[in-house]
């Protein structure tokens, strides 16, 4: 029945195949990347019709921030629960890359405040992969069988434009990936008692000591692990797999929060561990 339910719940979030694209051209593409060097916000990439459009402008996106920031080391998933997809007007998450320097960075790091053109701090959370038999897992103790770490993260997007977000420009800004904290990492224990912990935990997004955002671990697809098999279809749709070592930003806890100078953020995982665990980054 486990089984079951899960494999009918995964079909519901089964990504929507992308129509093929009419990119947007290079020269924007070029003037969105340069407004991210320059921390200055942009304008919503125009012409774009769908999600495939979004998809196009983040391939090359991300071929030219590589150069900056450091080759791709994983994804992200965005937009994993209703009320954020109704926000964007799109029914399903959306995958990103993400960076070696949105890994860098290790807890009780300084960076600033104003990291980007609309700098963001969200609570987050990153798992490894261990093989490639993830593209295959369906059931969560499949999944856990394929991962080797789960890490505690402050994601930092930056979200870059000044107006005009939809689902084609947030995927064409690469759902905002930049920055983040990497906490201490916890080795994955593949039981259903740690798959049951992790959606029945509790995150909470701090700023100093108020709390700015609380969330269970069923907020993300109604499970931490829904993600991944959701994650596999999506690249399968455009060719693409996961490898052994990929990190994966599993989705936010919290909205993407403006960050102040001078704060503390700290995001609290109770109930995943006898003892809770956090990271933290503080602003300047």
């Amino acid at each position: 029945m486990r089984r079951t339910l899960f494999a009918a719940a995964l079909l519901a979030l089964a990504p929507i195949g992308l129509a093929a694209a009419a990119c947007p051209d290079e020269a924007a593409v070029d003037r969105l990347s340069r407004s991210l060097l320059a921390n200055q916000p942009a304008q919503p990439l125009t012409g774009m019709t769908g999600l495939a459009d979004g998809q196009c402008a983040q391939d090359r996106l991300v071929r030219l921030m590589a150069q900056h920031w450091g080759q791709p080391v994983g994804y992200k998933v965005g937009l994993t629960n209703p009320t954020a997809q109704q926000r964007f007007g799109v029914s399903h998450p959306v995958t990103g890359v993400i960076y070696e320097s949105t890994v860098r960075a290790r807890s009780g790091a300084e960076v600033p405040a104003r990291f980007g053109s609309v700098p963001t701090v969200e609570a987050d959370l990153i798992v490894r992969i261990r093989d490639e038999g993830i593209n295959q897992a369906r059931t969560h103790l499949e999944v856990l069988r394929h991962l080797d770490l789960v890490i505690p993260f402050i994601e930092m997007p930056d979200l870059v434009l000044a107006s005009g977000m939809d689902g084609p420009n947030l995927l064409a800004i690469n759902v905002g990936a930049r920055l983040g904290v990497v906490g201490e990492a916890i080795p994955v224990q593949a039981t259903e008692d740690f798959a049951a912990r992790l959606a029945s935990m509790t995150v909470t997004l701090h700023a100093d000591e108020r709390e700015l955002a609380r969330a269970p671990g069923t907020a993300l697809l109604g499970h931490p692990l829904n993600v991944l098999p959701w994650l596999a279809q999506d690249l399968a749709s455009r060719g693409e797999r996961l490898r052994a070592g990929q990190l994966i930003s599993l989705g936010g806890f919290s909205p993407a929060l403006p960050t102040e100078a001078g704060r503390t953020y700290t995001v609290r995982y109770e109930g995943l561990l006898a003892q809770p665990v956090s990271v933290s980054v503080r602003t300047r």
